[in-house]
């Protein structure tokens, strides 16, 4: 029995699976579907969980080589949420583009991990490292 890290099984299965350069999305709540990336989805109410929360929680054990945020995430949040995502990386760096040059990534994606964040513009693609 697991007792410490990522307990969620899904969600330990689906990150066993990305090796080196592959991604993986953390998305918020209102993040389109996407039918042929696996969806491991864990909101339970609004915030609950955030995308801070998932992103914390896999740095402790996934190497991320970069990272990809829509631009419109600095436009649209206070500066200690953007410091919060900052600091959640480690130093890792943060590639922000367009919204729907963001979404363009997501097909090639090996999973999506869809969170009950409201924060606008909270995705981000983890590129593994």
């Amino acid at each position: 029995m697991l007792k410490t890290g990522i307990l969620n099984p899904a969600v330990n299965s689906l990150l066993c699976r990305i090796r080196h350069t592959n991604t993986l999305v953390i998305s918020d709540r209102g993040f389109p579907f996407w039918p042929n990336i696996e969806t491991v989805d864990i909101s339970l109410v609004d915030d609950i969980p955030k995308v801070l929360d998932v992103l914390r929680a896999l740095t402790k054990n996934f190497v991320i080589a970069q990272a990809f945020m829509a631009e419109e995430f600095l436009a649209e949040n206070q500066p200690k949420t953007k410091d919060a995502f900052t600091a959640a990386l480690h130093g890792t760096p943060i590639l922000y583009e367009p919204h729907v040059v963001f979404k363009r990534r997501v097909p090639q994606a090996i999973g999506l991990i869809r969170t009950g964040d409201t924060t606008q513009y909270a995705n981000i693609i983890l590129e593994s490292g």
